[in-house]
């Protein structure tokens, strides 16, 4: 660098230190002043609860009662933008926040009274005074200049806009942009026609007196008027403004929008002060849920049912699409606004899916397995089926089809408790995990709580292969961010704008409660179509939707559940009182499953069909007809059944047994006594003893054994360990009888024994009662006091129960 050169630099160096000196004074003014005179705090928005794709579901009145509905930036349009700074301040791009030049032409218009007095407000000096309303004077104008300098310091020009588009008044409580869209053309800002636009954009200077509904032809006036001014000035393209002038103007006030109501309340709850909460719900399934629900109630009101609620979720992303908490949630004589999503209610039946699920994965049972469904006593607990009727024997898919009881508490009594209950707690069941140490065997049968939620997204990991995950109500901030930026490319291109997938956001918490192969089969049991729970008129219907579902009714006909799900979609329903009244009516399969079929049909008819298909951990194998265990030596009759290799029960059917009898079957031998001739081989059936009993019970066939080798010397130890155990069916041990003394009331004597036995011997207090058959029903009349009661077979068994005997 030359000598010269250096000299002039030189030169400038003190010049230079002295500006940079000045501006470091003047940040720290500005920041002396922000200090002293903070910016306005942000205004209070109406809280507004959206669906998936932006649109809004519901909105409520914010803290001061107005409704303030926030414009986003992206639903600032390039039209309305153009329109608001043409009309209210066409340098808004290039001033600090106060327009030097119209300030000094106002003042003189205003000081010389010639032309339009005005106060020469720029878009940033409005926003001042909409902070912060004063009283229009000379002072107040002075401040209000001073805040927009320090506006245009601290945010962008867009920021500015949208802050003015927020709080621009339309009168009564209606302030901002988006809420005179959505409360007068029912539509957000960005999807307004160039008419309707223009028309937002002259209401401001004077709401009192424009009116929208009220002074539609003087509004009509003003805004062709301005449109034609943009005409002159090439605002907008000639052929625009021409379809905008000829566009009529027939704008009424209509009421917020108000879909969701139950969802809109728990997540406003849920994020106080948020202006935007966006919803994982769809606006069209929700829109037909509800009327839907709202129409199905309306004809059920004659049979005393008054209420319903629906929850529809997406199986892929586990995303609620819709949420219905209540069929009306304005009516308050059924208690509307009670959210039937989230209500406590008895499940009924409809955790046995889980319950069968976990049997095949812990090798319990395979779905053609037999099950004994005969009168049983668990431990003082008697569990009845629906009808009242016992089957004696069925396999494992009709007892879950049929939803019998008996069954499913036994397959129950064999998991445990525990091992069901911390699935469910698994599966986010927040009551049955706080109640846990205190639930029973009654909690497959509804003897716990649960919420429509809980069910739903129970059955959602059923359609999903056991893999269970959390529902989703809301998009967070990241994944609203990828949304509005897929949806600002798809406007960029100029193509309609339809629902943003929610594929992408899949944040929940998971657990694995079934394999693939015991989800599957459970699923294949649940979409078989000849059942008894499939609703009256259905057989052939072409309305009946290829879904998997399973129906539940509480104790006392309270709560009517149905739980569907296909590939795509899972559906809960719950029909019933918020009263928690009974009516006769009130069944899953009668009153819950029709409307779950019209969700379905309504909203995922399109959807493919296609279904699940069996994992790679899942095989078949040849059973025994009768007993679905794998076939013995003398099972002729088999069939397939699905199992889990190395984890389903591979223990042999010994559903007959061979027994060795005289020559005329009037007498049996053990091992011990056999003749050397004169003795045949025969086949008997070898039910389970409280299944002969049963059958006894019913007068159907129950064969018995002859009777032993009375010779035999070891005819009392004959067993040979693989008989059936003895068991007193009645009086239940460790109960109290409250017995009437003067009408000489009996307790009844019963047992359930093996095939083999032909008599039993009754004692009371260790005293010898009297023998009987072995399946015959004996009457005594017990002392007070406690009881002992004892029952010994003609093989040498004894068994005893004690109870307590009080009169009256």
């Amino acid at each position: 660098m030359k000598t010269g050169q250096l000299r002039g630099w030189a030169s400038w160096g003190p010049w230079l230190r002295r500006a940079g000196l000045a501006l470091l004074g003047l940040a720290v003014v500005a920041a002396g002043l922000d200090r002293l005179c903070p910016l306005p705090p942000a205004p209070q928005y109406s809280p507004l609860v959206t669906a998936a794709d932006g649109s809004v579901l519901h909105a409520f009145l914010n803290p001061t009662q107005k409704w303030r509905m926030k414009t986003e930036l992206r639903e600032i349009t390039p039209a309305l933008q153009r329109a608001i700074i043409y009309k209210e301040d066409r340098y808004f791009q290039y001033h600090f926040g106060v327009n030097p030049v119209a300030v000094v032409l106002a003042a003189g218009r205003n000081l010389f009274g010639r032309g339009r007095t005005t106060g020469a407000s720029t878009i940033t000096m409005q926003v001042a005074r909409l902070l912060e309303p004063k009283a229009r004077t000379f002072g107040n104008k002075t401040l209000e200049m001073l805040r927009a300098v320090q506006l245009e310091a601290h945010y962008s020009k867009a920021e500015i806009l949208q802050l003015y588009l927020n709080l621009v008044p339309y009168g009564s409580n209606i302030e901002g942009v988006k809420s005179a869209a959505l409360l007068y053309f029912q539509q957000p800002p960005d999807y307004l026609s160039l008419a309707q636009t223009v028309t937002l954009a002259v209401i401001p200077n004077q709401p009192r007196l424009l009116v929208l509904g009220r002074s539609n032809p003087q509004i009509l006036a003003k805004r062709n008027h301005w449109l034609r001014q943009m005409q002159r000035d090439h605002i907008f393209p000639a052929q625009d403004i021409a379809d905008a002038l000829a566009e009529p103007l027939d704008a009424q006030r209509h009421g917020p929008p108000a879909l969701a109501p139950h969802l809109a309340r728990r997540l406003v709850a849920q994020f106080p002060g948020q202006a935007i909460i966006t919803s994982t719900l769809r606006r069209g399934p929700q829109a037909k849920a509800e009327d839907l629900t709202r129409n199905y109630v309306r004809r059920l009101r004659e049979l005393g049912i008054t209420q319903a609620a629906v929850l529809v979720v997406n199986n892929r992303t586990r995303a609620v699409e819709a949420y219905v908490g209540s069929s009306d949630f304005s009516d308050a004589a059924s208690q509307g606004q009670v959210d039937g999503v989230r209500a406590v209610r008895s499940p009924g039946s409809t955790l046995k899916p889980l319950l069968y699920g976990l049997a095949f994965d812990r090798g319990l049972a395979t779905p053609k397995m037999q099950l004994p469904d005969v009168p049983t006593n668990f431990n003082g607990f008697r569990p009845e089926n629906f009808d009242k009727n016992c089957q004696g024997e069925v396999t494992v898919e009709r007892a879950l089809v049929c939803s019998l009881n008996i069954p499913a508490v036994r397959l129950l009594a064999d998991l445990g408790v525990p091992a069901f209950t911390d699935k469910l707690r698994q599966a986010g069941f927040r009551t049955v995990a706080r109640a846990a140490p205190r639930l029973g065997l009654s909690t497959v049968l509804g003897g716990c709580g649960a919420t429509l939620e809980e069910l739903t997204g129970l059955y959602a990991a059923l359609a999903n292969g056991g893999q269970f995950g959390s529902l989703r109500f809301e998009i967070k901030n990241e994944e609203l961010k990828i949304k509005n930026r897929a949806l600002g490319n798809v406007r960029k291109q100029g193509q309609a704008v339809g629902p943003i997938s929610n594929s992408s956001f899949l944040i929940f918490n998971s657990a694995q409660l079934l394999s693939p192969a015991a989800a599957f089969l459970v699923t294949d049991i649940l979409a078989q179509r000849t059942r008894p729970d499939l609703p009256l008129g259905y057989e052939n219907s072409l309305r009946l939707p290829k879904i998997a579902w399973k129906t539940g009714t509480s104790y006392g006909r309270r709560d009517a559940w149905s739980l569907g799900y296909n590939r795509d979609y899972t559906i809960g329903v719950w029909v019933g009182n918020f009263s928690g009244q009974g009516s006769p009516a009130l069944t899953g399969a009668d009153v819950a499953t029709p409307l779950l079929f019209d969700l379905f049909n309504a909203l995922a008819y399109n959807s493919p069909n296609h279904w699940a298909v069996p994992p790679a951990t899942l095989d078949f194998r040849l059973v025994c007809a009768e007993s679905g265990l794998v076939p013995g030596e003398h099972c002729p009759h088999q069939i397939l059944d699905y199992y889990l290799p190395g984890l389903s029960s591979a223990r042999r059917c010994e559903h007959v047994k061979e027994v060795l009898v005289s020559a005329d079957g009037a007498l049996s031998y053990c091992r011990a006594c056999v003749p050397p001739s004169g003795y045949r081989r025969q086949l008997f059936a070898n039910p389970l003893p409280e299944v002969l009993a049963f059958r006894a019970a019913q007068g159907l066939p129950a064969p018995r054994l002859p009777p032993h080798n009375p010779a035999c010397r070891l005819v009392r130890g004959a067993d040979d360990g693989t008989a059936a155990p003895l068991a007193i069916t009645s009086p239940l041990p460790h109960t109290e009888y409250l017995l009437n003394r003067d009408e000489q009331q009996q307790l009844l004597l019963s047992c359930a024994a093996g095939p083999e036995v032909r008599q039993v011997f009754w004692y009371v207090n260790d005293q010898f009662l009297r023998a009987a058959g072995a399946a015959e029903r004996v009457f005594f009349r017990p002392p007070a006091g406690p009881v002992k009661v004892s029952c010994a077979d003609d093989h040498g068994r004894n068994v005893d129960v004690q109870l307590l005997v009080a009169e009256q």
